[in-house]
């Protein structure tokens, strides 16, 4: 049979001898395969977990800064409010200021011109006195004599201890 000459030829075993060669090295190089495949499959999904660890502390940071941003965006606008009422209190404040000072000054006018009005009345009544003085001493001078100036210069003293008191 023809399988008796298969057998006899050299290239049928050289044929056998690679094929079992081939079988050989991918029995013994298989698990290095494997190996350098699963070693590869390993370090792809140590990379991918890194990457999405990667991420989510970087999701994290970034709603950190975020909540940082909206509660300063809060504190700017709290300390933004609070100046303004501030500075209405302070303008208030001057306005009340401004008016008592006003009140005072308006106080302190009348009270120089009711002092100035007593001053000048009371310059007035001086003055007035000075001349009926003068005017009296002028008609006695004039109209009286000695011994009526006498009697009344007498009058007068007696008259002046009960006025004095």
């Amino acid at each position: 049979m023809d399988l008796h000459r298969l057998f006899a030829d050299s290239e049928f075993w050289v044929l056998v001898a690679f094929v079992i060669a081939i079988g050989f090295l991918v029995y013994k190089a298989k698990p290095i395969v494997t190996g350098a495949l699963d070693q590869r499959a390993s370090k792809i999904k140590a990379e991918l977990d890194e990457a999405r660890r990667l991420r989510e502390e970087a999701q994290k940071s970034l709603a950190e800064y975020q909540r940082k941003q909206r509660d300063a965006l809060k504190e700017a606008e709290g300390i933004v409010a609070h100046a303004r009422s501030e500075a209405e209190r302070a303008g208030e404040q001057a306005g009340r200021d401004l008016a008592a000072a006003l009140e005072r000054r308006q106080r302190q006018a009348l009270e120089k011109i009711a002092l100035a009005e007593s001053k000048a009345m009371a310059e007035v009544r001086d003055a007035a006195v000075d001349i009926a003085i003068a005017a009296l001493r002028q008609v006695m001078e004039q109209d009286l004599d000695s011994q009526r100036r006498a009697a009344l210069i007498d009058e007068a003293i007696a008259a002046l201890p009960p006025s004095l008191h």
